[in-house]
């Protein structure tokens, strides 16, 4: 299979789908520039081998055609600052503007293309618009790993086009890697810890799961129905009743393939939704009526952070709690310092999912993990044990 590192760029046109979808303020400017960071070694090393880069991504969810707030001409700047050359700018993805500078780009120049996504055909993945994107180039490099589980035009269709040209960037190469660590070549003990509000969004991934690690945490919101699923009172706190049964039979399954399932045994519980609530520690399931718990207590805390510490594979996908509120963000911060602490000690730790890699971030811990995800949705899925239409046009 080509790769960035073996594949003779020089004299190619090199047209690279990148996720720069970063989120912009009412000026314009960047507020989070991540994204843009993660793909720069990727046009760094295509350019250092003598090809020319052609940049496509989307920005945002324009509707109906062009938009102002979603134009990427808003990046050139930042992008042409980090790349150290004057990046080239077209009004429109496809072409004739597009198709002229693309044209004339020499070696180790760079072209940023319009939002794909102002054209609905993008989303489509229509074949015809693919092909229009794929005649701008000789090559296409895939390093957008957050739409990789789209079956978009310029993420899958586009590839078809080049048949013995194409290949995953860096940042599509590392996520790829670091899951393989987890799902397949995961050192023992393996630990998934999994929280975030809702139990529908990770029954897929707690069933892939079961039959890979040794421990599964439970934290966030959804543990609420995995307490009354186990006959426990909850009180006011997040429920999914038609999900009882499906957390009954998770319980049942984790017994049968003997994981060490770990459910919070104590919470701390608000008298309503709000950061200046009045708050009780009480055991998980016997939480006071009218009360709701929104986040784990001390003696889950110090449960799930042994374990934690005493393992050598680590995933964490969904907060503790809601800790956007500061009074119950002890649960999410005490769980990411013991992530820290194995890591430091030689663990595997893989972070994914969009609020876990911004708990990492408040709390100044992106660099104490192994690796941060990019990809939330996509990860999940990859985890979920689907195939990222991404990923398998590049494969076959």
């Amino acid at each position: 299979m080509n790769t960035l590192d073996n594949y003779d760029f020089s004299g190619k046109k090199v047209i690279v789908r990148v996720d720069f979808n970063v989120p912009l303020n009412d000026k314009y400017e960047i507020t989070d520039d991540t994204r843009i960071r993660a793909a720069i070694p990727t046009i760094q090393k295509i350019r250092e081998k003598g090809g020319a880069v052609i940049l496509m991504s989307h920005l945002g969810r324009p509707k109906n055609g062009p938009e102002e707030k979603f134009s990427l001409k808003h990046i050139v700047k930042d992008l042409s600052e980090k790349l150290g050359v004057d990046v080239q700018f077209a009004d429109d993805c496809i072409g004739e503007q597009a198709h002229n500078i693309a044209a004339r780009l020499k070696p180790g120049e760079v072209l940023l293309l319009e939002n794909l996504r102002f054209h609905p055909e993008e989303t489509k993945g229509d074949e015809a618009f693919a092909k229009k994107l794929a005649g701008l180039a000789d090559v296409y490099v895939n390093d957008a790993f957050g739409t990789a589980h789209r079956a978009h035009a310029s993420t899958a269709v586009i590839a078809r086009f080049f048949p013995k040209d194409k290949m995953f960037g860096y940042v599509m190469e590392n996520e790829l890697k670091s899951i393989n660590k987890v799902l397949v070549e995961n050192e023992k003990p393996f630990t998934a810890v999994l929280g975030g509000a809702k139990v529908s969004g990770k029954i897929e991934i707690i069933n892939n799961l079961l039959d890979k690690v040794d421990n599964l945490i439970i934290g966030g919101g959804m543990m609420f129905t995995f307490i009354k699923a186990m006959g426990g009172d909850v009180g006011n706190s997040l429920v999914e009743e038609d999900l009882i049964e499906t957390a009954k039979a998770a319980i049942k399954k984790a017994e049968e393939l003997e994981v060490n399932l770990h459910i919070p045994s104590d919470t701390v519980a608000a008298d309503k939704f709000d950061n200046d609530a009045g708050t009780l520690i009480c055991k998980a399931g016997d939480i006071p009526d009218g009360w709701m718990g929104l986040d784990i207590g001390p003696e889950s805390i110090k449960t799930f952070s042994d374990v934690i510490r005493n393992s050598a594979t680590i995933l964490w996908n969904g907060p503790m709690g809601v800790f956007e509120m500061d009074n119950f963000a002890k649960g999410t911060v005490e769980i990411a310092k013991a992530i820290a602490d194995a890591t430091a000690k030689g663990a595997f730790s893989l972070v994914g999912g969009g609020d876990s890699v911004a708990a990492v971030n408040k709390y100044h811990l992106a660099d104490k993990v192994s690796y941060v995800s990019t990809g939330g949705g996509a990860m999940l899925e990859f985890i979920e044990g689907k195939t990222l239409p991404g990923v398998a046009a590049i494969e076959e």
